[in-house]
């Protein structure tokens, strides 16, 4: 029998060892989530027993991956991705009593304060969390002292000007979600709600994303082809950690304002 040596790599060796159909069964975003998670998880400093929020997880192959490798206990959140499908996979897995599929939007979560010791977002947070109000939200689900990490695309730098001719034809507007660790560090920062331990980008990464987007879509030429005239000047991935201040003061979301109408003239003369 020959060996399938897809997606099998020296820099994840975690990864490395699910089989290519299951991870590539598992495809829920452009990204390998297996590999991303693998390189943001060490500095998360999880420990078994934790709860951990893997948001926008897709179809949960990264809260699995979560699970089997490190032991803590996920809840594999998405808005788009079937509960029933991720419930069946994780079944599969093996790992139904520590992965608990929920379909949430990322905006109206579903948990109490300070449930979780930490948070991940494998290659999802870009599409929400660039709000400037949303990591206020969000923090309140993670205990004091819990971290929050983002791995996904990104950029090298910020594109201040029109978009690189060789970038353009693949460039959309939404891809202007996509920013540099500076950027996101800066955005975290500012808000004094987090305390940032790293921020930076994978060495090669584009090969990375080269590599992946082969594999499991060697038909998406114009992908494939900007990653490949790009080779890392502005293209990667990015990741993140902060770990919520203990002293930081969360403002309670306002969900409702009490009625209080009093009847007033509409116009003076009618004083």
């Amino acid at each position: 029998m020959v060996s399938d040596h897809r997606l099998v790599s020296e820099r994840f060796p975690r990864s490395s060892k699910y089989h290519a159909e299951w991870v590539m069964a598992s495809v829920s975003g452009g990204a390998n989530s297996l590999w991303l998670t693998e390189w943001l998880a060490p500095a998360l400093n999880l420990r078994p027993g934790m709860r951990v929020l893997d948001l926008g997880c897709g179809r949960a192959a990264s809260s699995i991956f979560l699970h089997r490798e490190f032991g803590v206990q996920v809840w594999a959140t998405d808005l788009w991705f079937s509960t029933s499908e991720s419930l069946q996979r994780i079944r599969d897995a093996g790992v139904e009593d520590g992965v608990f599929p929920i379909h949430a939007d990322a905006r109206a979560l579903p948990f109490a304060t300070e449930f979780f010791d930490a948070v991940v977002s494998i290659d999802s947070f870009a599409y929400y969390g660039t709000d400037d109000l949303y990591l206020g939200y969000l923090a309140r689900f993670v205990r004091p002292g819990g971290a929050v990490g983002i791995a996904g695309a990104g950029l090298m730098e910020e594109i201040e000007g029109p978009v690189p001719d060789h970038l353009r034809e693949w460039w959309e507007p939404s891809v202007w979600c996509l920013h540099s660790a500076p950027w996101w560090r800066r955005h975290w920062e500012r808000t004094g709600i987090m305390a940032v331990e790293l921020a930076d980008t994978m060495p090669d990464g584009w090969q990375s994303w080269l590599d992946w987007q082969r594999t499991i879509c060697p038909d998406n030429y114009t992908e494939i082809k900007a990653v490949e005239a790009d080779r890392g000047s502005h293209l990667g991935y990015v990741r993140l950690v902060g770990r919520r201040r203990i002293e930081a003061q969360l403002e309670e979301p306002i969900v409702s304002i009490p009625a209080q109408y009093s009847k007033k003239p509409l116009l003076r003369t009618e004083e």
